[in-house]
């Protein structure tokens, strides 16, 4: 058995709200959607989201998520440029000891979205 990708479905109350935040903020494209299922897919450059809808077997108050989606990067000094005034921080860009470069936002939902660039060891 083989599997072939993780692809994370965020809940939401506003599809729409959540895929624009993605497109406008960072890049993302909508693939797919289906309002009378209540999801969309979106992606950028190979990392795959999925937004939906929570179904009537969950109860659902609003979105939640105990940990962060961290995704890893090139150039996150131009994206922290291009996000930091328009998105809300939850931590600033800086170096940390395990060799990254990183820093976090909150998305419309309150997900913790992390970016992160491996630092030169030269």
């Amino acid at each position: 058995m083989k599997y072939h990708s993780l692809v994370p479905m965020l809940y939401t109350n506003d599809i729409d709200e959540t895929v624009k935040f993605y497109e406008t903020h960072l890049g993302f494209a909508c693939d797919d959607k289906d309002d009378d299922w209540g999801w969309a897919s979106i992606s950028k450059d190979g990392v795959r989201l999925m937004v939906t809808k929570p179904n009537e077997h969950l109860d659902f108050d609003k979105p939640e998520f105990t940990g962060s989606f961290y995704i890893k990067t090139s150039h996150v000094d131009a994206l922290w440029q291009s996000v930091k005034d328009s998105v809300e921080v939850c931590y600033a860009i800086d170096n940390f000891e395990w060799n990254m470069r990183e820093f976090a936002i909150y998305d419309n939902n309150g997900y913790v979205i992390q970016f992160g660039e491996e630092l030169s060891l030269n």
